[in-house]
């Protein structure tokens, strides 16, 4: 058995020691009776105390599904569709910018990533009970994971509570109060660095966070604040390790033969083993994105059904040059696959004809345990090598640094794209900035980064249907995190 990360996050069903450490799938603590009472008092005394702690920790990351998929629902690349108007109505909303407070998937979101937070706080809080040769790599672990979950949070709320190296404690929320975008991204880049400094360069096990890693994500955090030197410093310092490379054949990226490729900067494992069910989803080992992606009633080769969400738009489509390979690995065109692979299928609301290829469901095995649509074994690979490219282009460009290093990195995408040198970019200046942001869409669409990409590059106003500026660049805060805070936090602008 492979020797990863995906192999030992075993506790959707919440029976694991994890569970017994953090509480149930909801992160809801109980009261149990001795042996299996398990505290900072009779915990964190050994590096395998650490190590399990860690592992729960990474855990949270397999809820961010829901990131990804309300990420694309909510950019112009995607409709939110499902059956009809009322299934699933928080991804409707969000999909015609009418949410509010009370939505139920971004309450999912929020709680769960300051799940993950909290999880590697009490790591932090008792780092310093117990030392062991290899402290250092777990802290660094935990603090990648910290300002991975805080990265997250700022993105989607702007503006949120931080509570140092300890737990969020009940009631905190009416004396801690709500920290501006600047402080929680010193915090990321804080917890960035230190990892940086610490973390290998190569993992232990798939899954884990690398040294690359964090470089990649600290450019990200200081390409979205416009530091844009910055980020070129430290993009360029990853791809100058030249750790990652491209792969040559983009199709592949999305199998499950292509899960942590030379491309992998850095995966979410999944898993396809039981866990899951409605009224649990972050308990789920499994993607639940994908079977939400998936062709509604289909029957025929390669895939299997789903729940027909996140259906490309004709326009995002339009967006694919022609020669460009990544179209079809991107998109399924259901109407031309089903009349030539003898397939069927339904149509669902706001049906579209497209289908988020990279993230459908594959055939599998009818004895695989659980719901299929909800125990999908397919990685979200969430920082690939071709996104670092990207992104230092644009800060190289953005910055006035260097357009001719840009186009370079720029170009490395293209050409991988179509195969030949034909199709490469000569622009300089804003030109070239359009091209690199166009660029950013094809080759990640349906990974959920544009919309936040429109949001900070000031475009989704313009691109956004019901997009109002000065509101919709964050989400509203849960209306119930409002009420428990008693007046200490006030509401975004607008909701």
């Amino acid at each position: 058995m492979k020797n990863t990360l995906k192999n030992i996050l075993i506790t959707g069903s919440c029976i694991s020691i994890i569970a017994l450490i953090f509480g149930s799938c909801g992160d809801d603590f109980v009261d149990r009776e001795p042996p299996y009472l398990i505290g900072s008092e009779t915990y964190f005394n050994s590096e395998d105390d650490y190590n399990n702690a860690l592992i729960g920790a990474y855990d949270l990351l397999q809820s961010s599904y829901i990131n990804v998929l309300m990420g694309e629902i909510a950019s112009d690349n995607t409709l939110s569709g499902g059956e009809s108007a009322n299934d699933v109505i928080g991804f409707q909303q969000i999909d015609e910018m009418t949410h509010s407070p009370i939505n139920s998937n971004l309450k999912n979101l929020w709680d769960w990533m300051f799940a993950g937070v909290n999880r590697c706080n009490y790591i932090l809080e008792f780092k310093d009970k117990t030392d062991f040769a290899n402290k250092n790599q777990v802290i660094a672990e935990t603090r990648f994971l910290r300002a991975y979950y805080n990265f997250e949070l700022v993105k989607w709320f702007g503006s949120i509570p931080l509570s140092g190296d300890k737990r969020f404690k009940v009631d905190d929320e009416k004396t801690i109060p709500r920290s501006s975008t600047p402080e929680v991204f010193a915090v990321i880049e804080s917890d960035l660095i230190f990892a940086i400094e610490n973390l290998n360069p190569i993992a232990s096990q798939q899954g884990r966070a690398t040294k690359g890693a964090a470089q990649a994500l600290l450019g990200k955090a200081y390409l979205y604040q416009n530091k844009y030197v910055d980020a070129a410093n430290v993009l360029t310092s990853l791809i100058d390790s030249e750790k990652y490379s491209l792969v040559s054949d983009y199709n592949s990226i999305f199998e499950n033969d292509g899960e942590n490729n030379s491309e992998s900067v850095f995966e979410v494992q999944y898993f396809e083993g039981e866990g899951a069910g409605f009224g649990c989803l972050q308990c789920s080992e499994g993607n639940v994105a994908v079977g939400f992606n998936g062709i509604r009633n289909y029957t025929g080769p390669l895939f299997s059904p789903g729940y027909s969400f996140n259906v490309p738009t004709q326009e995002a489509v339009n967006a694919f040059e022609v020669g460009d390979k990544r179209k079809n690995t991107t998109i399924l065109d259901i109407v031309s696959f089903a009349s030539v692979n003898n397939a069927t299928y339904g149509v669902g609301y706001k049906h579209t004809g497209f289908f988020n290829r990279k993230y459908l469901p594959r055939t599998r095995n009818a004895n695989s345990p659980g719901d299929l649509n909800l125990t999908n074994p397919n990685n979200y690979r969430a920082i690939r090598y071709a996104d670092v490219l990207l992104m230092a282009a644009e800060a190289y460009n953005r910055g006035g640094i260097d357009d001719a290093k840009a186009r370079t990195y720029l170009n490395e995408v293209r050409r991988r794209a179509f195969g030949d040198i034909n199709h490469d970019i000569s622009a300089s200046g804003a030109a070239l900035t359009d091209f690199i942001w166009a660029e950013r869409r094809v080759e990640l669409m349906g990974e959920g980064h544009r919309f936040f990409d429109l949001v900070r590059t000031g475009k989704a106003a313009q691109t956004i249907n019901g997009f109002t500026p000065n509101k919709n660049e964050v989400f509203p805060i849960p209306f119930e995190e409002i009420q428990f805070s008693n007046g200490n936090w006030q509401q975004n602008t607008g909701y």
